[in-house]
């Protein structure tokens, strides 16, 4: 009976064992050896840009005009020296008052001839850019080449003898968990190590068109800000971008550009010392479900085109605003960033297929992706508006007033002559139509994908959706010259 049950604890003991020896797996005794491998690669970046003071626009103190003449001139921290570069009066009134700026960063390198990646961000503006190696050394960089919408810049460095450099790996092989290395430079401590895994992948925070970043939980700071992030195998998977902080410390939540979408670019700024990005002429927003809603869609994925650019590719294939782009070449559209990174992604010149809704039915399009310029797209913001016109007398419907297009109203804002809509005179704040931001001066086209030029179109089409069971109208506006659409909901049946 002993030796039955001295067995039975055996086989359970391996039991229990067994599944947590796997999990520990791969888990790292030391980051020692890689730390010593890596750190010689990473750099310090140090940047400095002169600012010019306009004395004008300083402050003035009665009796102290004598102070600034002869002491007012100089740069921060520089002993007082006059590095004024305009000469003016015997007064110096008309001399200019100038300052150093100094930011620092990370970076590493990842050819022994001198190329080094940090971010856009660390050098932007940068008079003068200096790099500090691991083991002291110093060099003056150039720049290669810089992209602002994925915040990445490639520099160049002159030495006697090859530098050591590391280099990057296949982001898309890690996974949710990985143990991750940053190496940066945080607070201008130096070469700092930090370690952590992966938390997350493909994360938009909304800090550009291009969004995919890598989150971790590994220690970043500030100035770690262009430094790698390595995988166990000391690959560079990752460039330490960005941080989530209400203090602007770390509290576990970094992120990273992914080097799959970075070697893309980076290849590029190496060639041209710009990003060469496809586009297809459009604007758009995601498609969220109360417009999935209003639209009688299942779901709501998929791209709704907002405004199209005269000339432009979509232009040419006969795309239209109010048209949702559901797939790019066979990929579904399901999240915000995805249809700008596949566009911007693709060949010049490549045609590729669409799949778009329109009003209900699908078609295929084939367009001719052509190159995105450097300033993109016009994306003008969208403010109020102020008619000047409110002697006609409007009809009110979700808390909006609507009135008729007058002429004084297409003059004062600035109308094109073939707009055809109704006019939001005023909107009640705490109605469906002020909740969802509609001001007075915008100009209601369409609703849900029904032209209206008229209050009473306007209030008849809004009447049979919601006679239909429709739970929310989908508003295509006009504010300020830029093309909107807009979802409302109707007012629960009481």
């Amino acid at each position: 009976m002993k030796k039955f049950l001295m067995s039975a604890m055996i086989v359970a003991s391996f039991i229990v064992v067994t599944p947590m020896s796997a999990l520990a797996k791969g888990t790292p005794d030391s980051f020692a050896d890689l730390a010593e491998k890596l750190l010689p690669a990473v750099v310090n970046v140090n940047t400095t840009q002169t600012i010019k003071i306009d004395r004008r626009t300083m402050p003035q103190f009665p009796g102290m005009e004598e102070f600034f003449r002869r002491f007012g001139q100089g740069h921060e921290g520089d002993n007082g020296k006059n590095n004024d570069e305009e000469s003016g009066t015997d007064n110096g009134e008309s001399r200019p008052l100038t300052r150093q700026r100094q930011s620092l960063g990370s970076g590493f390198i990842i050819d022994a001839s001198g190329i080094i990646i940090t971010n856009n961000h660390v050098i932007d503006k940068a008079d003068e850019i200096m790099i500090k190696m691991h083991d002291g050394r110093e060099f003056k960089a150039e720049v290669i080449g810089k992209d602002s919408k994925l915040d990445l810049a490639v520099l160049k460095v002159e030495s006697d003898k090859p530098l050591p450099f590391v280099k990057f790996g296949d982001d898309s092989k890690s996974r949710i968990g990985d143990w991750v290395l940053a190496i940066g430079n945080p607070y201008s401590l130096g070469g700092t190590i930090t370690a952590g895994i992966i938390s997350a992948r493909n994360r938009d925070i909304q800090s550009g068109p291009y969004d995919k970043y890598i989150q971790t939980d590994a220690s970043i700071n500030r100035g770690n800000s262009g430094g790698p992030m390595f995988n166990m195998d000391g690959e560079v998977i990752g460039i330490n971008t960005a941080i989530f902080s209400p203090s602007g410390g770390n509290i576990g939540i970094g992120f990273a550009i992914p080097s799959n979408q970075a070697q893309r670019v980076i290849g590029q700024l190496q060639a041209f010392g710009h990003a060469k990005r496809g586009r297809i002429g459009i604007s758009f927003q995601p498609v969220t479900d109360d417009i999935a809603e209003s639209l009688g869609m299942k779901e709501g994925q998929g791209a709704l085109v907002s405004s199209v650019v005269d000339g432009g590719p979509a232009d040419k294939a006969g795309i239209q605003a109010g048209d949702i782009i559901l797939e790019y070449e066979g990929k579904v559209i399901k999240e915000r960033n995805e249809l700008p990174i596949w566009v911007a992604n693709t060949e010049i010149g490549q045609k590729v297929k669409l799949l778009i809704l329109r009003k209900g039915s699908k078609k295929i399009v084939t367009l001719s992706v052509d190159e995105l310029s450097e300033a993109g797209e016009d994306q003008s913001s969208q403010n109020e508006s102020d008619n000047g016109d409110t002697a006609v007398e409007g009809k009110k419907t979700l808390g909006m007033l609507l009135e008729p297009i007058t002429d004084k109203i297409r003059q004062s804002l600035k109308l094109d002559d073939d707009v055809k809509g109704v006019v939001i005179s005023s909107v009640d704040l705490n109605s469906p139509a002020g909740e969802r931001g509609l001001m007075r001066g915008d100009v209601i086209v369409e609703i849900t994908q029904e032209a209206v030029d008229t209050v009473d179109a306007a209030l008849a089409r809004i009447d049979d959706l919601r006679n239909k069971g429709r739970k929310s109208i989908l508003l295509k506006i006009i504010r300020q010259g830029n093309i909107a659409f807009v979802t409302i909901k109707f007012d629960p049946v009481k």
